[in-house]
This record gives structure tokens, sequence and C-alpha cells, in this order.
């Protein structure tokens, strides 16, 4: 094996080799930890940039993407357990600005069911995506440091059709995480970022972990994220390390590392932010996604040792990617960040198998 690293007392041929087919799949690199009965273990490989051998360092900071909703949903849930909101509280009372349907509850934002657009971009009921605003592409590359306001990208989702009546389906949806940020901002009286370090961050000591505004900037050593695109007949490739991510206000917009997400997921699942009702909540699948308040509850079946994990996945629009997956209790954690590279493979296509190879290596 090539480019990895590997700090633990034993050696996991198993992890190694799980890393080293995430690249052979296509991307650039990986860093990885993982926690559980066998103690620590953390390694990366292949290249922390393209035309160089240096490998991913494995305490560099990535976009988190989506991973981001989990933060998001436990700093929500930690105003409900301080009785500044209930998880049946209509939203638009507290949010009067944008006329939202009376119907949609502080629940069914976390939990995907408020039926409102997502604002960037959505399935037709062909199965075909319909852009939003600029997220993938030449679209997305040319525009991917334009300064988004949370109130603009509410506004553009709620000129759109709902996809349904509230509560009576359920759909996938940033927009309901940019608005539980506005939530947060309007019983608490501080920034998104403020209540974040405030509740979050500051009490698990997560120094490396941060919500950046609007700035495209990386702040610490990070392995670079490329993006390949189409552009007429040509196909280009840039380096997208830097992006503005408010684009995601709330929904995918955090820097993090691995190992702050892995104290964050063992922290928030081991009960210390959350009292057990409300961590319950949050570990309960609900409708077609498996989703509760800001995690997926997926059940491996008998060839992954019939376990049940929790997880938030998440990517960036372009470059970068993170993995969060425990088990319940929190006993057993891997965190990743990934950088897709120059290969013309498709990363949505190769990744879930590299990925179930992670699953099977560190949970089964």
């Amino acid at each position: 094996m090539n480019a990895i690293e590997q700090n633990a007392a034993q050696d996991r041929p198993d992890l190694r080799k799980a890393i080293q087919d995430v690249v052979d799949a296509g991307f650039a690199g990986i860093q990885m930890r993982v926690h559980d009965e066998q103690g620590g273990w953390v390694g990366s490989a292949g290249v922390h940039k393209l035309g160089e051998r240096a490998k991913p360092s494995t305490d560099g900071q990535f976009w988190v993407g989506s991973t981001t909703k989990t933060f998001v949903a436990a700093l929500v849930l930690h105003l409900v357990a301080d009785g500044m909101i209930e998880l049946d509280s209509q939203v638009a009372e507290h949010l009067p600005r944008f006329g939202l349907d009376e119907r949609i509850t502080v629940r069914m934002l976390l939990q995907h069911t408020s039926g409102i657009y997502n604002c960037t971009g959505e399935l037709d009921a062909e199965g075909t995506f319909v852009p939003g605003l600029p997220s993938v592409g030449k679209a997305w590359v040319e525009n991917r440091f334009h300064r988004y306001q949370p109130d603009e990208l509410v506004r553009f989702a709620l000129a759109k059709p709902a996809r349904f009546e509230p509560g009576t389906d359920q759909s996938y949806s940033n927009t309901n995480y940019t608005l539980a940020v506005l939530l947060v901002e309007a019983l608490g009286g501080r920034s998104y970022a403020e209540e974040m370090q405030r509740r979050i961050l500051r009490p698990l000591g997560l120094r490396d972990t941060l919500v950046p505004g609007d700035s495209p900037q990386i702040p610490g050593p990070h392995a670079h994220g490329y993006y390949r695109y189409q552009d007429g007949e040509e196909w280009k490739v840039v380096d997208v390390s830097r992006q503005n991510l408010s684009l995601l206000t709330g929904a995918g917009d955090m820097i993090s590392t691995t190992r702050d997400l892995q104290v964050f997921f063992a922290a928030l699942l081991g009960g210390r932010l959350l009292p057990a009702a409300l961590l319950e909540e949050m570990r309960t699948p609900h409708g077609p996604l498996g989703y509760g308040l800001g995690l997926f509850v997926q059940e491996l079946g008998p060839e992954n040792g019939d376990i049940t994990i929790v997880h938030h996945n998440g990517g960036a629009p372009g470059g970068f990617g993170a993995l969060m997956i425990g088990t319940p209790d929190g006993r057993r954690t891997l965190t990743a960040g990934l950088t897709t590279g120059d290969s013309d493979a498709d990363p949505a296509q190769e990744f879930p198998k590299a990925l179930n190879g992670l699953i099977n290596a560190a949970f089964c």
C-alpha cells in the first residue's frame, strides 16, 4: 500500500485496504479515523495535492458539506432543551417575514417533512434533476465565490411550489436547515456562528471546527479538492479548495477535521449534549429517507452483522466530502474527509461500493 499513514498501536489491514479502495475508485485522497473496541486508528491514502506525492494529513481541515446538518439539529435541540421553543412549535410566528405555511413546525424542518422546495434543486416527477441556485457544473464553478444572504436562499425556495402539504411526506431540502439557523438567530439573539460556538463547539473543545460565513478560505492546513466539469466540448478540472458556501448556510457550510467530527459524534450519541428524550428523537427514523432529526438511521442486513448505524455524510458542491458514521450509542465511530481529483470516474457511481467497504471494515 502506498500513501498510507497509520498511527495506532496495532495494524488494521482491513482499514488500510478500505481507504486505498476509495482512492482506487477515483478519489484524490482520504483521511479517516476509527474508534472502536480495538482503540483508535487513523490513516490516509492518496495525495494532498494533484501533481505532488505527499499524502493527505490526518489532521487536515475540510468542507464537511451536509454533515453540517447534524450540528445544526443538535444546536436547535439544545434550544428546545432550554425551553426556548418546542419541537412541535410553529416556525412562522418566529420568522414572520417569510409568510411560511403556519402548519410547518420545528420538527418538520429538522426531519425534512416541511415540503419546502430545495433551493439548490430538486428531482422532477421523472427523476430528472432540475437545478435551483447554481450548485453543479460550469454554472457553479463560475459562481462559486458568490455571496448569498440566508433570506435570499429562503425566498428563492418559497417562490417555488411546495413539494407537498406539511407533514404528509418527506423530501430532503437544504432550505429546511437554512430556516433552522435563522430560527436559532431569532430565538437566541446571536448569530448562528456565535450560537454554534457557544453551545456546541467550545464546550466540546472543537477548536478546528467553524462556521465560516461567506469566507471562501479553509483557514488551516488542508488537502486540495478538485472539480471536473464540462465546458462546451471540453472537460476541465479546477482546484475548488476555495469556495463560498453561503449557498448552503446551515445546510452544508461548516469546516471540520476527522478528530473534531469524532469527538462531536461520540459526545452527541453518548448523551453529553442533549437530554435522553431529545437524543432518542434524533435517532428515530422517519419516512422513506429513514431520517430522524439531523441523522439517517440505517439497518445493516445479515451480511453486515445485523447492526444499526446512524450517520450523516456530506459533500460540498465540489471537491470535498465527509463521513460521520457511528453505532447509536457512539461507542464505534468512523469519521473521514475526502477530496476528489481529476479522474473521469463519476464519484456518485463509484463511491457507494467503496463506502460499503469502509462500513464493513469499521463496523462489521
